[in-house]
């Protein structure tokens, strides 16, 4: 759909000409659609037309068209077909695809697509695959299980869309060469402990030294594991369980 795309501009992780985000670079040049992640047309129903490729993202789009003729683009869900009509509404059906405030939505329904603020727009849980459940609801607010196991307050009239993410299998894709991942816009990484001292915390040592320190860093010498989160974050409070800790922390 011409009129939702545009050119996406390649800035590759520079800024003014400094590299301010390693890795990044040399990809081909792609056309942005413009995905509705607000679903703020309420009430009228909607056509799926096509479930289409997106180069920007690992996971499909469908290209919807309203009853009033106007077309958008929005997140393919697991099991979202041409012809299956949706609908962004407070007494929409607890279907695939159909958007609703999470206080309408039940207890252990699958959702994605979700809000921090109302009105904002989706900015949880939006890769292929992702999935929260609604694990509970309180006088204010309704309490989700994200996808990393954290189960975090939102607010009653945040909106959510039904359904898995689809597209799950792209985690058992294989890339095939190394090409694939500059076409993708990912420059090669290389191991701290194989860099020059001078360029990494890691690095020096006579022969394979390892990392030499009790715990890893990063490039610019903060900590790289265990409790990483910032300190004094605006969500702490909205924090019901934290994620579970990875293998590495004790």
């Amino acid at each position: 759909m011409k009129s939702l795309m545009r050119i996406l501009p390649k800035r590759s992780g520079r800024s003014q000409g400094t590299v301010t985000v390693r890795h990044q670079g040399g990809r081909q040049k792609r056309f942005l659609r413009e995905i509705d992640f607000k679903r703020d047309k309420k009430d009228i129903w909607a056509r799926v037309e096509s479930v289409e490729y997106d180069p920007n993202r690992n996971a499909d789009i469908a290209l919807i068209c309203y009853e009033d003729g106007e077309r958008k683009y929005i997140l393919a869900p697991a099991g979202l077909k041409e012809g299956t009509r949706v609908i962004s509404s407070a007494s929409a059906p607890i279907e695939v695809g159909n958007t609703l405030p999470l206080v309408k939505i039940p207890v252990g329904t699958q959702i994605h697509n979700v809000e921090i603020r109302p009105g904002k727009g989706a900015q949880m849980v939006k890769g292929a695959g992702s999935v929260a459940i609604v694990q509970g609801k309180e006088e204010k607010s309704v309490l989700i299980k994200l996808p990393s196991g954290t189960i975090r307050k939102f607010d009653n009239y945040s909106l959510a869309t039904i359904g898995q993410v689809g597209k799950v299998e792209v985690k058992a894709r294989r890339l095939g060469k190394a090409g694939t991942k500059r076409n993708m816009g990912i420059r090669p990484s290389v191991r701290g402990v194989a860099q020059h001292p001078a360029a990494h915390p890691h690095g020096g040592g006579e022969g394979r030294s390892g990392v030499g320190m009790k715990f890893p860093k990063t490039p610019y010498g903060k900590s790289a594991v265990g409790k990483t989160r910032r300190k004094r974050k605006y969500s702490d409070k909205l924090i019901i369980k934290p994620r579970k800790k990875g293998p590495h922390v004790g």
